[in-house]
């Protein structure tokens, strides 16, 4: 099969044309060697940061085609305590006290170049233990996870319906 040049620049001009329309979540991590609370192995720090981005490229469903959001994360502090132990990992335990997971960080959520919103939160939940989130135990940031949930769908899915 012969592929005419034509062609193939109209589908390329289409796809950008589409690609441009679609929503985008982009996030970076500012400082994340100071962080309040991160694993002490640099292989699992990436690997929290990881899943943090994984999670967040995720929200761009819920955003209308068009917008972006952008966020900068400036401190995180996960759900309980990390207790360094000598042979194999640290281990985290969580009492559901006052080791509640916390994070700091700023957005902005645009549409064609014009900021729609912009602000800097500093998110948090004392209850992190005492209700059903919709993530599985396995999930090592389900309590981050939920906090940044209640947050996207407090803060900015709200303001984009009313737009």
């Amino acid at each position: 099969m012969r592929l005419n040049p034509r062609t193939v620049l109209v589908a390329a001009v289409a796809l950008l044309a589409s690609s441009a329309a679609l929503a985008q979540v982009t996030v970076t991590y500012v400082k994340a060697d100071d962080y309040t609370d991160m694993p002490r192995n640099a292989i699992d720090r990436e690997r929290t940061l990881k899943d943090f981005s994984d999670y967040f490229k995720t929200l761009d469903k819920k955003l209308p085609a068009g917008q972006s959001l952008k966020i900068e994360v400036l401190d995180i502090d996960l759900a309980g305590r990390l207790y360094p132990r000598r042979a194999g990992d640290d281990i985290r335990i969580m009492n559901g006290g006052a080791d509640w997971p916390h994070m700091h960080l700023k957005y902005t959520l645009e549409q064609d170049g014009q900021v729609l919103r912009s602000g800097d939160e500093q998110l948090s939940n004392m209850n992190y233990q005492g209700r059903l989130g919709g993530y599985f135990d396995s999930d090592p940031l389900r309590y981050e996870k939920q906090m940044l949930d209640d947050w996207f769908n407090k803060s900015i899915v709200p303001k984009v319906a009313k737009r």
